[in-house]
């Protein structure tokens, strides 16, 4: 028994004497490169890395089969892992990962989910269109809809000269900034639960697009029945364009996962749901980015601009922009 261990014992000696040079060689290196000194290595050390890096994992192989000391394949496995980030792995910067996701990962995944956003549009047309209806035919399907804590003073019983006050002397205190207010928060939430219940078939994220689009139809109505349709419009869409855009494409997001486990294709439902919440989670990234910007609109446009054709341009111009963002390079680059 004692003859076996001293020559295991032996054994390991030996076989971490004759790497051992090789392995502090490799070490030394990845210690300059983990310390941001990766450009002070030369071309020669570049070559050495990964014959080093191989050379240590051929080790490793060799001592777990031999059963050699337990510290030393311990070694030997960190070892191997920090030469395999270093060589096959992606060293990038923050700033580059940032720039990257706003130049190439971003408006990618939105271009692949450009069915959904069409679907999702079309619901919330939908929703917004029968709300219309219903409270230009019976105002009383206004408080249906809107939440009475919400409409307030601003249901159908409200005065025509007060409810264009709200569009233009509100202060942000209170008559539209309070709906300002709830309508960012309520769709934020919206976006999020569109985005999260996608994973039950698309069901959840569907009905909230038509909800939403209801909220926007009933209130639409209202103002539009006392001749300020045109006022409100200004006043809704100089945020509106990014927050509703930002709000379609979260649930183009849920209705993308919704689809792919409903008709996963080749895949099990497992791969087609993991493949397509890739996606959909990097378009998410980029709706909170567009909701925090709307917020920026909603907050200062809204309270210092008053001109209505000012307020449309500013809604126009960023539509526009959104769109030539997420699908001028799509076609630039002859994505199918």
């Amino acid at each position: 028994m004692e003859r076996v261990t001293e020559q295991a014992i032996f054994s390991s000696t030996t076989f971490r004497e004759e790497r051992e040079a090789d392995w502090a060689r490799l070490e030394e290196l990845l210690g300059r490169a983990e310390r941001g000194s990766v450009r002070r290595l030369s071309d020669d050390d570049l070559r050495e890395l990964p014959i080093l890096y191989r050379s240590a994992l051929s080790a490793l192989s060799v001592a777990r089969a031999t059963s050699l000391d337990m510290a030393l394949v311990a070694y030997l496995e960190g070892l191997c892992t920090r030469a395999y980030f270093f060589v096959y792995g992606v060293r990038t910067s923050f700033g580059q990962r940032v720039a990257s996701f706003f130049n190439n990962d971003w408006p990618t995944s939105v271009r692949r989910i450009w069915r959904e956003t069409l679907i999702a549009f079309a619901l919330m047309m939908a929703g917004t269109i029968a709300a219309y209806l219903l409270v230009s035919s019976d105002p009383n399907w206004f408080n249906s809809i809107i939440p009475g804590s919400l409409a307030g003073e601003r249901g159908p019983e409200a005065s025509t000269a007060a409810l264009r006050a709200t569009l233009y002397d509100d202060g942000g205190r209170n008559g539209l900034g309070v709906f300002a207010t709830y309508l960012f928060t309520h769709n934020s939430q919206v976006s999020i639960f569109a985005f999260a219940l996608g994973f039950a078939f698309g069901v959840p994220t569907a009905l909230l697009m038509v909800y939403n689009g209801a909220i926007l139809g009933a209130f639409t109505a209202l103002f539009v029945e006392r001749g300020l349709g045109f006022e409100l419009g200004g006043w809704l869409l100089i945020h509106g364009s990014t927050e509703l855009f930002a709000i379609i494409l979260a649930g183009a997001a849920g209705l993308h996962i919704g689809t792919k486990i409903v008709f996963p294709g080749m895949d099990t439902r497992l791969d087609a749901a993991r493949r397509a919440g890739r996606t959909a989670a990097t378009a998410m990234i980029g709706v909170i980015v567009m909701l925090m910007f709307a917020g920026l609109l909603e907050g200062f446009g809204r309270q210092l601009i008053t001109d209505d054709w000012t307020r449309y341009a500013i809604a126009a111009g960023m539509f526009v922009t959104w769109c030539a963002y997420f699908y001028i390079p799509r076609m630039a680059n002859g994505e199918r």
